[in-house]
């Protein structure tokens, strides 16, 4: 269904009922503006999968109203989605310089760089299109130049926090703009739009300065090497590790492509301040003392082929963990991720590492980027929205955070929690949520964007969990005898030296099943193929209980 373009409205095409692959829309009658376009990793359960982001046929099918594309930060759930979506759609993006450097790095990568119109912007900016006008204000998160939207329409403004948490002394000195929140709230805000990440957590979030002094502590007490795993993107925590780095005398290298990418970005843009020399190349690292070196690597989230990963099994060809060297997992696991993690630790102690891992409150190695409950219920005070609209987060997630709306003064039927895809419309003041729009996964393998969906899916699934089986039959085109076979092969089912009499009474049943067809004069190879399948699926699950995928081929001469 259309979005009444009477009306104001939002909607979002990802990052609600989940933590990932974040796209929303807010439309005011024929201007359509998109923020955000990331990308979310899939789960074990979609197999072959590279990466997960949003549909948008709503976008295919409006494009000519397409303003902008406005990107709040530069995490990969907020940027991942950008290059493909670009081979669909043509739209300038707008975003903050180091936000634009990151998302170079991928525009270049997919081979599209000069097609796409990149205009920087800031917290000061304001953009004028027809009836709507868009400004900005700075927030604090885990990641250099973040900004919240503020759209400006005929029927009242709508404020898109990002993501963000308030951070009194940030590592960056990138402070929030809590005077120019409250200069927004003053003027009134019809609608806000905040994410709910940790709208289960109690109290404020802790500063960025705590995981400093902590760094500091390890990196003194350290005797061996040390090898530091977060987020790429973290470039305030690769600052307070570059700081520790001087502290103690020890030089910094770079494991990992996204890590060495990110990290050259905000050394050439001003983001990340490191002497002279300081960096050394990872093949420098045996040449010198373990008391003089550290290690900076991708992997805190227990990607198999991320360089921690490797480092733990020992697979990483230039570095190698020995016993005594500290590894330091400054990240938490992102729901889902755990038992990855776990494995890594684990892996880690096998080789004597001296493992300092767990939450911020534990170690002191992480905090994290996103508001607790107190903070999201100061920028719900700073505010003060006629409707509420939480995102960024799972179904609990935006209970919780309805709940402290209701708790700063919104009235509970000002509060929408939608699904991706509704639309929350706003007509002279009054908002309702009667339409959708389509909304959903696209699945990204290899370079195919879209062209596997569920039946292809399915497909995998039972491949990985009972393996298959071919049968080859060949048949006289004259007579429609079978000339030779039938032959099986199988391939993930059962080992074939150990199972000889069952694939006999396999070929037996096919042999059988195509001699009783042809006496019914029944040639067709589609019902041939059917009955194949169906005589000898159900004998193989009476023997083993396993359903493999089977797949005759017929083949005529």
């Amino acid at each position: 269904m259309k979005v009444d373009e009477n009306a104001l409205s939002f909607f979002a095409l990802g990052g609600i009922n989940e933590i990932g692959k974040n796209m929303y829309v807010v439309q005011y009658q024929d201007e359509i503006f998109v923020i955000d376009c990331g990308g979310k990793f899939p789960d074990e359960s979609l197999l072959g999968i590279d990466l997960i982001i949003p549909d948008i046929t709503y976008l295919e099918e409006n494009q000519d109203k397409i303003k902008a594309l406005i990107v709040t930060h530069g995490h990969e759930d907020h940027i991942g989605g950008i290059p493909y979506i670009l081979r669909k759609l043509s739209i300038p993006i707008y975003a903050t310089r180091f936000t634009l450097g990151l998302i170079e790095l991928k525009i270049n990568e997919h081979k599209l760089n000069g097609e796409t119109k990149l205009i920087t912007i800031d917290s000061s900016s304001k953009l004028e299109f027809g009836e709507v006008q868009v400004s900005f204000f700075k927030v604090s998160h885990s990641i250099p130049d973040c900004l919240g939207v503020v759209f400006h329409t005929p029927e009242g403004n709508i404020v898109h926090t990002g993501d963000f948490k308030f951070d009194l002394t940030p590592a960056n000195n990138q402070y929030a703009d809590i005077h120019k929140m409250a200069e927004i709230g003053q003027q009134g805000v019809l609608a806000l739009i905040s994410e709910s990440t940790n709208a289960e957590r109690k109290g404020l979030t802790p500063s960025e300065q705590m995981v400093g002094s902590h760094l500091d502590e390890a990196f003194m007490k350290a005797d061996g090497k040390i090898f530091i795993s977060t987020f790429a993107s973290n470039v305030n925590r690769i600052q307070q590790v570059v700081e520790s780095a001087i502290k103690t005398n020890r030089k910094l290298a770079l494991l990992g492509r996204s890590m060495v990418n990110v990290v050259n970005v905000a050394i050439e843009r001003g983001y990340l301040h490191m002497p002279e020399g300081m960096l050394i190349d990872v093949s420098q690292v045996d040449q010198l003392p373990v008391e003089k070196v550290a290690i900076l690597c991708t992997g805190s989230q227990g990607e198999p082929m991320a360089a921690l990963s490797r480092l733990a099994s020992g697979n990483f060809r230039d570095v190698t963990i020995y016993p005594g060297d500290t590894v330091i997992l400054a990240a938490s696991p992102i729901p889902g991720n755990e038992k990855d993690v776990s494995k890594i630790i684990d892996n880690l102690f096998q080789l004597g590492a001296k493992v300092i891992y767990g939450s911020g409150s534990t170690t002191g190695m992480h905090v994290s980027g996103h508001g607790y409950q107190e903070d999201l219920k100061l920028m719900l005070t700073l505010m003060k929205p006629t409707y509420f609209i939480p995102i960024h987060g799972e179904s609990r997630m935006l209970y919780h955070h309805r709940i402290l709306a209701e708790s700063v003064g919104v009235e509970k039927e000002n509060t929408f929690i939608i699904k991706n895809g509704e639309v929350v419309d706003i007509k002279n003041g009054v908002a309702r949520q009667t339409r959708f729009v389509p909304a959903g996964d696209t699945y990204v393998d290899g370079m195919g964007v879209g062209d596997v969906g569920d039946i292809v899916l399915r497909d995998r699934k039972q491949l990985s969990e009972d393996g298959m089986l071919v049968v080859i039959i060949t048949i006289s085109k004259g007579d429609r005898k079978i000339i030779s076979g039938p032959d099986t092969i199988t391939r993930g089912f059962v080992y074939a030296r150990n199972s000889d009499e069952l694939l006999k009474e396999v070929n037996r049943l096919v042999k059988k099943t195509v001699n009783d067809l042809q006496s019914e004069n029944i040639h067709k190879w589609n019902v041939m193929k059917q009955n194949i399948k169906k005589s000898v699926g159900q004998y193989l699950f009476n023997q083993t209980k396993r359903k493999p995928m089977i797949l005759p081929i017929i083949i005529e001469i």
